[in-house]
């Protein structure tokens, strides 16, 4: 089930107009500089908005969102088209910083409704909405567009989230830079056993020399936990800075995609970084499967990864060096090359576009 039919986005970035319809498995594939992780900021911009943290997030910069610049673009829209309901808000340049020129929420079926919930603020009033407004459609938007939220998993440093100690209790659900990764993974093996299982399954396909997680509270700690796990032949001691950086992000994709409840709209930017090609054919498989209970949009560069899907769920972003544009394949117009061409020949032949 689609959560987000639409998005219209006006004036951010490198896009001056688009509006695009979404399915249930949406790959977004371009040159580099062509925009489509542009679309991902979208949905960046829209968490920062509803954490409260725009004028953090826009740091005295405004310029750097506006479609080249505020002399060009003053303002930036967007709106998200849910079921039959929206959300949407426009942002204008004011001296160091972006404010609301309006905030609304729609509603279409029986009957039309529309206006704005507040106007000049400078951060978010849709969360007061949801308590305090005079109607309940603010409430029932709000937790829609509050869990479009995008996944990054590309830190593997020492320091990244992943590889820390975190709280044991923090596994209400898998956070975004997989800061509760332990946590996480332990609730799955004492609640949810199966798909634990599955998560380790999949982790060996990829990595032949894991055998296995080892988690529990600390001993000297019980409030805290760090991952660890076993190594096939071994009785050595391993935690999460012995694995390697794809390692460490595909145990972090294999638990966001394979959790017994995923969130409604999973979002992704080039995740198949620090994969090797037969991880990123088990990561499309995951990724293929979770799109058939939840809805899915991810950017890609990966010829690999693309080759796994059906041109229908493939969105190509250009860029003609003033704006990105994307449209979606036609699957009737590339039928005579599919006989003879996998879909990531033909993105490498320059027949879909999306190529400097």
């Amino acid at each position: 089930m689609k959560t987000l039919r639409k998005v219209k986005i006006e004036g951010f970035k490198s896009i001056a107009s688009a509006e695009l319809k979404l399915g249930d498995l949406n790959v977004v594939i371009g040159a580099n500089g062509s925009g489509k992780s542009n679309l991902i900021g979208v949905f960046r911009l829209l968490e920062r908005v509803l954490s409260h943290n725009l004028q953090v997030y826009v740091a005295s910069e405004p310029d750097r969102f506006l479609h080249h610049g505020r002399k060009i673009t003053p303002a930036l829209a967007l709106d998200f088209a849910l079921d039959q309901n929206s959300y949407g808000f426009r942002l204008k340049a004011a001296q160091d910083s972006l404010i609301f020129e309006s905030e609304r929420v729609e509603y279409s079926g029986f009957w039309n409704y529309g206006e704005p919930i507040a106007r000049g603020h400078k951060e978010s009033k849709l969360e007061e909405a949801a308590k305090t407004y005079h109607n309940k459609i603010p409430q029932y938007v709000f937790p829609k567009v509050r869990n479009l939220v995008v996944y990054h998993f590309h830190d593997t440093s020492d320091t990244s989230p992943a590889k820390q100690t975190c709280d044991v209790s923090d596994n209400r659900a898998f956070r975004p830079d997989a800061a509760n990764l332990p946590a996480y993974l332990y609730w799955l093996q004492e609640k949810h056993p199966v798909q634990f299982r599955h998560i380790e399954e999949h982790i060996r396909l990829v990595a032949p020399f894991f055998d296995r997680f080892e988690l529990a509270p600390s001993r000297l700690n019980e409030q805290k936990i760090k991952l660890e796990w076993r190594q096939k032949g071994s009785d050595a001691y391993f935690d999460a800075y012995s694995l390697s950086d794809g390692t460490i992000r595909f145990i972090c994709l294999a638990t966001l995609l394979l959790q017994p409840s995923p969130p409604a709209l999973i979002l992704m930017d080039e995740p198949e970084l620090g994969l090797h090609p037969f991880a990123i054919r088990i990561l499309a498989e995951m990724i293929e499967a979770a799109s058939k209970r939840v809805q899915v949009i991810l950017a890609t560069q990966s010829v690999t990864l693309l080759n796994n899907f059906e041109p229908k769920s493939v969105i190509v972003a250009e860029n003609d060096g003033l704006k990105t544009t994307f449209n979606r394949l036609d699957e009737e117009k590339l039928k005579h090359w599919l006989d003879e061409f996998s879909i990531g020949e033909l993105w490498e032949k320059n027949v879909l576009g999306g190529r400097p």
